[in-house]
């Protein structure tokens, strides 16, 4: 296993060394972010803005005007709720093309605690305009999801994952802005999950095929936009849905979801994430379990809306 975020610093520097455009702003956060890496190589394009968070974003966009291309990174907290004005007016309005990287995110932020737990940096930058929106599963997805977003014009919000997680994809993986992959197939249901928690979808999916239940794992790591085709068909096919997300269940991927579902194709859907509450401090696997979110409680919860489907 990798670090998400190890994987996120290597990629940086190695697209800098492939594009002299890319530049990296750090909130005295370098080591934590792992921009450390890129700031080592290439000093004279790191830029080490300190607690300064709302005014790294406009420094962003200034670098954006003129032809640069920023990585912008912090905890994810910082990014979405501290500088949530200058992203939307400065980066957002003009569809400049930054690239912010929230780091910490959800439960998963290594003791930090509640203050630190990035819960709702998804539903806050989903409903800014022009943004797009990515979680990614592991090491390699991350990987390669930095060199797409860097190709992409216009502003892109990722989230940055803190510890190692197992890996999911390999090098034959592609990914696609927009698109999500079937990581397990089966027809009783299926769990739509992005980030960490597309692994413990994975995990939940081996419990039940102990009981001969086939649940299909999609991959969503782009939420927004989120693709609508891959949600419509798994409804239509499998007839039950859960949702897995290490954010809080409003305004994150399991809204997404149940957006395209009750307009497209109204389908039994149970939402596994933070319900409505904050975080506190602890090991992944203890949170994980408290919040009723590791893949022992993924798996009852896709028994249960498989009751749901029969019933209708």
């Amino acid at each position: 296993m990798i670090a998400v975020r190890d994987s996120f610093g290597k990629a940086l520097l190695e697209l800098g060394r492939e594009n002299k455009d890319v530049v990296v702003l750090d909130a005295d956060l370098a080591s934590s972010t792992r921009t450390i890496y890129f700031a080592k190589e290439y000093p004279d394009r790191f830029f080490e803005m300190g607690i300064a968070e709302q005014n790294m974003m406009g420094v962003a966009a200034g670098l954006a005007s003129v032809g640069k291309i920023p990585f912008v990174t912090t905890f994810a907290v910082f990014a979405t709720k501290r500088a949530c004005d200058q992203v939307t007016i400065s980066v957002a309005y003009p569809s400049l093309n930054v690239k912010i990287i929230g780091a910490y995110t959800g439960l998963l932020s290594g003791y930090t605690g509640a203050t630190h737990q990035a819960i709702e940096d998804i539903s806050v930058m989903r409903a800014i305009p022009n943004m797009i929106v990515i979680d990614p599963a592991d090491a390699e997805e991350m990987r390669q999801a930095v060199k797409i977003i860097a190709q992409h014009k216009g502003p892109v919000y990722m989230r940055e994952t803190r510890d190692e997680w197992p890996d999911l994809f390999d090098k034959s993986y592609e990914f696609e802005i927009g698109k999500a992959a079937e990581v397990c197939s089966g027809s009783d249901a299926t769990i739509i999950a992005c980030g960490v928690m597309t692994s413990e979808a994975a995990k939940a999916s081996k419990i039940l095929s102990k009981e001969n239940i086939g649940v299909r794992v999609i991959n969503m790591s782009t939420v927004k936009p989120i693709d609508k085709d891959m949600i419509i068909r798994c409804a239509k096919e499998t007839g039950a849905i859960v949702t897995a997300e290490n954010h809080n269940i409003y305004g994150g991927l399991g809204s997404a979801v149940s957006e395209v579902l009750a307009e497209e194709f109204p389908t039994p859907l149970l939402r596994i994430g933070i319900k409505d509450t904050f975080g506190e401090s602890g090991s992944n696997e203890d949170l994980l379990k408290k919040y009723n979110m590791d893949a022992g409680y993924i798996a009852s919860a896709v028994k249960r809306v498989i009751k749901r489907k029969k019933v209708q």
